[in-house]
């Protein structure tokens, strides 16, 4: 993928097919360094899966025999020097804590660096695609922090409103974009 932010697309989306109610979506920017973090709490994967999900001959897929996204994904944080890891739990018995975290750092200063892309359209197509994910995306600078909610813009417009109507979508846009 030529963008981070496709990367986080994917892998949200996988959460998604994994069961997932809730997705958290975390960048922290720290210097040249950029932290990447997608948390769910889907159904998570066996240890011998997760051990081996950034191998491409490992997919769920019943189409193809190879997967691409976490592989490509992890590539692109090593080859700026930075780090790549999965942690998954599924649950035994009904109730356990299970979901995965995908953690990968960059360093941006790196030549062979991806750029992010355009973020704000991976949290917009996420939202309208899943308008009843709980979906949580913060950008942490040495500036601040900026947050998007959905749990909390379902609060704010009741559940009457759907979060992809058009006018919600160009709302959060705006938001993301720094023009709210």
């Amino acid at each position: 993928m030529k963008e981070l932010s496709l990367n986080i697309l994917d892998i949200a989306q996988n959460s998604i097919k994994a069961n997932a109610a809730h997705v958290k979506i975390t960048l922290t920017r720290q210097g040249s360094w950029l932290t990447i973090e997608i948390v769910d709490d889907g159904t998570g994967m066996s240890p011998a899966f997760a051990a081996a999900a950034a191998n491409p001959f490992t997919t769920t897929r019943t189409t193809r025999k190879v997967g691409m996204g976490l592989p490509l994904f992890k590539l692109a944080a090593e080859q700026t020097g930075g780090t790549f890891t999965i942690e998954s739990h599924q649950a035994v018995y009904e109730g356990d804590a299970h979901g995965t975290t995908v953690t990968a750092t960059f360093n941006t200063a790196h030549v062979d660096c991806e750029p992010l892309g355009d973020i704000t359209e991976t949290i917009i197509t996420l939202i309208q695609g899943n308008p009843d994910l709980s979906l949580t995306y913060a950008y942490q600078t040495e500036a601040g922090e900026q947050r998007l909610s959905t749990d909390e813009m379902r609060e704010i417009l009741g559940e009457e409103v759907p979060l992809n109507s058009p006018d919600v979508l160009a709302w959060a846009r705006e938001f993301l974009n720094g023009e709210e």
